[in-house]
């Protein structure tokens, strides 16, 4: 299990091997960049690599069982090839969970939080070594912006997330082995996204780990009209409030920026004691 407290937050550094992920989609295709990639994670500072094979960005379309598989495996295999760095594989499939874990992943991040595929569960409890990030969505990929509504939106997830980890516990798979991830720009319009930044600290109380995954995300560009590649400034002011509110996981694409950020975050802090 891979821990944090306040003041070390554990940057998660992405790699999508995906033709159309919303910012580096495309980017990793082939052996030569896939394997740069890696290396430049594990040298800026990541603690953790998080791969994904099949685009959930707004508007996306589900990849076969084979394809995915036919991405991750060689990816996997560059992994370890580098380093024994923890890998959470972000995937909704559980026989791509099968076949990766003989890889020695560490973590399942399903952004459908075990509800696509009902074989998912038995992956996890009879692999006790395995970390669930559980991710709340309201809808499918290719769906779920199209007008996403809430009566109370920090209500909603605090009761999906419960509802989800009881069901986890029911199922073999215990509460310290949870993150739970409020799912930025999965079913929420900008002021739902806010609202939630703004109120991580309401997610703390749940006994488990959270997750905040809002890296170059379109909110950004809905406050401040950018292109996805200009967004890390607006990436980092979140990182602010993750910091606050004892967020433990933080998902992003910038993991050189992100660690320089938080060494000069946390002297600056631990100057005030």
């Amino acid at each position: 299990m891979i821990t944090s407290d306040h003041h070390n937050l554990i940057l998660m550094g992405i790699l999508n091997v995906t033709p159309d992920s919303f910012f580096d989609g495309g980017s990793y295709f082939d052996d030569a960049s896939i394997s740069a990639q890696i290396d430049k994670l594990i040298g800026s500072g990541a603690d953790l690599i998080d791969l994904g094979a099949e685009s959930t960005r707004p508007g996306s379309f589900p990849v076969s069982e084979e394809e995915e598989i036919r991405r991750i495996l060689p990816t996997l295999k560059a992994i370890r090839e580098r380093s024994d760095i923890p890998v959470s594989l972000d995937t909704r499939k559980a026989i791509v969970a099968k076949q990766a874990a003989c890889y020695g992943i560490n973590m399942i991040n399903d952004i459908s939080a075990l509800r696509f595929d009902p074989e998912m569960v038995s992956v996890l409890r009879d692999d006790s070594r395995l970390d669930l990030v559980i991710v709340h969505c309201q809808g499918e990929p290719a769906t779920m912006q199209r007008d996403p509504h809430y009566l109370d939106v920090i209500h909603e997830i605090r009761e999906f997330f419960m509802e989800r980890i009881s069901f986890c516990e029911m199922n073999g798979i215990s509460h310290k082995r949870i993150i739970i991830d409020p799912g930025i720009g999965f079913g929420k319009n900008l002021h739902h996204n806010l609202l939630i930044i703004s109120h991580l600290d309401q997610f703390k109380d749940l006994g488990v780990r959270l997750m905040l995954g809002a890296s170059r995300k379109r909110f950004i560009h809905d406050l401040f009209p950018t292109p996805v590649g200009d967004r890390l400034p607006g990436t980092l002011a979140t990182a602010i409030f993750a910091l606050r509110s004892g967020v433990d996981y933080l998902r992003v694409h910038d993991v050189a920026e992100h660690r320089q950020f938080l060494t000069i975050y946390n002297a600056i802090e631990q100057m005030e004691r």
